[in-house]
């Protein structure tokens, strides 16, 4: 069953595979080094670096309308030390990130059954990552309804996402191989729709998440989550406007911490951008964003109301991750500018400016931990510059980036009585990956 433009994608392309019989085969190596300087996460000190590598092998078995898909994953690193921010996001050694049959019961509509990446709509909720170097994956069944003479899509799910292991400092800097696993104590379900051609040539998605965890269980925060929302976008292309709005009520119940108490959960989130494309060379893109992500407004009032981004991706929107990864889509009201062009058909670059405030001024900047629950640090974070180059030296084989961000300090970094003190926070990056 081939998408067609308008689907929901439910994958990032991958690059062209090699084709022996029934068999195609595709592979991805990246090894990237980061390098962090001045510390923003509360409780930590000094610089960071350190050396990623992620290998990607898929292999998918045709017998149409039936298919057999296996991807594993191997993430590691190197050069983390015991002050690194080092977590499950960086490392999980020889997984497997995919085995799922995929069975085409008509022209319209598809079936998988088994493990899988999601990567759904803006990519703010549900994704599979691109940056990070681990990569979200489930277990479960997913259904697809896709008419080709109509613009309706419809599709649903219900997974058990697969907690990445192990978790624990001394392993991940070992790189130590421990199968991940998924269990009926957390459950995750969703029901989407997408409606195409609209006016303007946009399009509308509708989408309804559920995330419920045990109480009880240790390894969870209790979360028993519903999220409403929409999505109503359209594509960027030359000499044109394009647009992306995207909003999402979430509520149910919550923990703001994993030993603490149950609370009443309901919050909220917002996208809305612009941009523009000029029809000149270097194709130059000029767009303005604004996002909010609601916080806690008070720390004991027995509610919780911190939006929950689920399994969504933040580095498209928020610049980069990794040893980085200062914004998140949580307690947060920040504008951006942002400026991407094509100098060369083979080579990518983008400039970001992007204000970070706290929705909350009583909670918690969530990326780093750092919190005055009386509200009187304010809520100025900082600023963020950012900027990318990418050259596509073979496209579809060969590519290399590097990037930079620096973090200019606020008053709320300053003055909250648990900030590092350290001031502006610098990063930069170089990778390299191979396609084959």
């Amino acid at each position: 069953m081939a998408e067609r433009a308008g689907s929901i994608p439910t994958e990032l392309p991958s690059p062209t595979p090699t084709a022996l019989g029934h068999l195609t085969f595709t592979a991805e190596q990246r090894t990237r080094y980061e390098t962090l300087d001045g510390q923003f996460r509360a409780g930590r000190r000094g610089g960071d670096q350190a050396i990623a590598f992620r290998t990607l092998i898929k292999v998918q078995a045709d017998f149409d309308p039936v298919r057999f898909l296996t991807e594993l994953m191997d993430s590691r690193q190197v050069l983390a030390d015991t002050g690194s921010a080092l977590n499950t996001g960086t490392v999980d050694s020889l997984a497997l990130l995919q085995a799922h049959l995929a069975w085409d019961m008509s022209p319209d509509s598809r079936l998988r059954i088994g493990r899988m990446t999601q990567n759904l709509g803006g990519r703010r909720l549900v994704a599979r990552n691109a940056y990070r170097n681990t990569i979200n994956t489930f277990t479960g069944i997913d259904w697809l309804w896709q008419p080709d003479d109509g613009p309706f899509t419809l599709h649903a799910f219900y997974l058990l996402p697969v907690r990445r292991l192990p978790g624990d400092l001394p392993s991940l800097r070992d790189n130590e191989i421990q199968f991940d696993q998924e269990d009926f104590r957390q459950q995750f379900w969703g029901l989407r729709a997408l409606m195409t051609e609209l006016p303007f040539d946009s399009q509308l998605e509708l989408y309804t998440y559920g995330l419920h965890e045990d109480p009880s269980w240790r390894r969870g925060r209790g979360r028993k989550l519903i999220t409403h929302g929409f999505r109503l976008n359209r594509a960027p292309a030359e000499g044109r406007f394009d647009f992306d709005l995207e909003s999402a009520l979430q509520w149910g119940q919550s923990r703001l911490a994993a030993a603490g108490p149950r609370l009443e959960h309901l919050a909220w989130f917002g996208h809305a951008s612009v941009g523009y494309t000029f029809d000149a060379p270097w194709k130059p893109r000029l767009r303005l964003a604004y996002d909010h992500a609601s916080g806690d407004a008070n720390p004991s009032d027995g509610r919780n109301q911190r939006f929950d981004t689920l399994f969504g991706a933040r580095r498209f929107e928020y610049g980069p991750t990794g040893l980085y990864g200062a914004i998140a889509r949580s307690n947060l009201h920040s504008p951006e500018v942002r400026l991407t062009m094509k100098p060369h058909a083979k080579v990518d670059f983008r400039l970001a400016h992007r204000g970070v405030w706290l929705a909350s001024s009583k909670d918690a900047w969530t990326s780093s931990g750092v919190q005055d629950v009386s509200g009187a640090s304010g809520h100025h974070v900082g600023q963020q510059v950012e900027v990318s180059l990418r050259w596509k030296v073979i496209p579809d084989r060969f590519e290399l980036e590097t990037g930079f961000a620096h973090f200019f300090a606020g008053d709320f970094l300053k003055r909250a009585p648990n900030a590092t003190g350290q001031g502006d926070t610098s990063y930069g990056y170089f990778q390299t990956t191979l396609r084959f």
